[in-house]
């Protein structure tokens, strides 16, 4: 491995190159140099008008493999993250089976060891994600879970949820929990508000979401330990964390792309991409959202990669399933957030921090520094359509839409993809 990335800008805050143009030269996987020099290289890279940038992280995607490969699996997964940027993804256990053993954790790190992405396999908390009695937590952080986690679903059990954040601090473990309440959001399909009224929808309040988040803070106060909430997508929430955070907790948490781009009045299309879950809510949640990530109050912008099969989405929008992909999507998503949020603000956001929450090695760009990096062309345009998209699915919004902003090219250790 012998690259040299001309005339490239460095988008790191950490970095003593940060925000200057300068030439990189990458040998068998470590930055050798970065200067004005020119080097010799086998491959050559005009890195003219491109950023470069610490590798991006993932902390949530769903593969579906193993038992779900038509909507995904691992090799489809890794793909598409290397083109949405990322050299780490650390994904979900809603699998069939669910994540829960030694060997569900050495099936996904073995099928993914061949690729650019490293994937990091959070395991499940309580069995089949069910809620109700807990995995071997201990054994499975040995085998390699780099988190625990019931996914999609909510730890709706308290005394479950009390025990594990008492049970992982014997090994400094991560508890990831989606807050809502089950029965608030039951048979639920969009955010409660004015248009899930006037499109005669049952609406998904986002008091379920706040419910859950007071329980587990206190909870939280009360065992201690250390936990993140994913997915959050109301200003309630934003301000009930950035409290707690005050009042020295050890908590953590993450925005999707899409909350911070799309609200509620995306659905009076009846779009079925546009059913998540969380749902989207409204306008002044998506500005509460925004300013969470500006002022730190929000760790980590996640694509909550959730592909499906036509067969799931293209239904009656009631009974479509919850979900849209985004890790192919995520830079042309940041890069229209422009003017509400720059690059430095969300840059650390998918790089640093979700690496220092899950207690991963932080590689910067600097000389003899391991050569985790991600390239991008902020000024690409191109088309997200069958002849690009990585995934096995389709539903993303975007998808046979112009982008702008594409990933040029991934570096991980020993090796490295550059893209058209």
């Amino acid at each position: 491995m012998n690259v040299f990335i001309r005339d490239v800008k460095i988008l790191d805050p950490q970095s003593t190159h940060h925000h200057k143009i300068v030439n990189v030269h990458i040998v068998n996987g470590e930055i050798k140099s970065i200067d004005k020099e020119e080097h010799h290289a086998d491959t050559i890279i005009d890195g003219q008008g491109q950023l470069l940038s610490r590798g991006w992280f993932d902390l949530q995607a769903n593969f579906n493999d193993p038992g779900l490969e038509h909507k995904e699996d691992i090799e489809s997964g890794c793909a598409s993250a290397a083109h949405g940027g990322y050299t780490g993804v650390a994904t979900l256990p809603n699998t069939h089976p669910v994540i829960q053993t030694k060997s569900h954790i050495e099936y996904i790190k073995s099928k993914s060891a061949s690729h650019i992405t490293d994937l990091y396999p959070i395991a499940a908390v309580t069995i089949d994600t069910k809620g109700e009695d807990l995995t071997e937590m201990l054994d499975l952080n040995h085998a390699g879970a780099i988190a625990f986690s019931d996914g999609e679903h909510t730890m709706w059990h308290t005394d479950m949820m009390l025990k594990s954040l008492i049970y992982l601090q014997k090994i400094d473990g991560l508890l990831i929990n989606q807050p809502a309440d089950q029965l608030l959001n039951r048979f639920g399909t969009m955010n409660e508000g004015v248009p899930s009224t006037v499109l005669r929808l049952k609406g998904m309040p986002a008091l379920a979401e706040h419910l859950m988040i007071k329980r587990d803070l206190d909870l939280l106060k009360y065992a201690g330990g250390k936990m993140h909430f994913s997915n959050i997508s109301s200003k309630e929430s934003v301000r009930l964390i950035k409290k707690a955070k005050e009042k020295g907790l050890n908590v953590t948490c993450d925005v999707s792309i899409h909350h911070l781009l799309h609200t509620e009045d995306d659905l009076y299309s009846y779009d079925s991409n546009f059913k998540i879950s969380p749902p989207l809510r409204n306008e002044k949640d998506r500005k509460a959202l925004i300013k969470g990530v500006k002022n730190g109050v929000i760790d980590v912008i996640v694509s909550a990669h959730t592909p499906h099969d036509e067969e799931c989405k293209k239904l009656e929008f009631d009974r479509a399933d919850f979900g849209l992909t985004g890790l192919q999507t995520m830079l042309p998503g940041l890069l229209s957030l422009a003017g509400t949020l720059t690059p430095e603000e969300w840059i650390e956001k998918i790089t640093t921090n979700p690496r220092t929450i899950l207690k991963l090695e932080n590689s910067s760009i600097e000389e003899n520094q391991v050569a985790n990096l991600t390239l991008i062309d902020p000024n690409k345009n191109w088309m997200l359509d069958d002849s690009t998209n990585q995934s096995k699915s389709r539903n993303a919004p975007l998808f046979g839409t112009q982008l702008t902003g594409k990933v040029a090219a991934v570096f991980n250790q020993s090796k490295f993809e550059i893209f058209n």
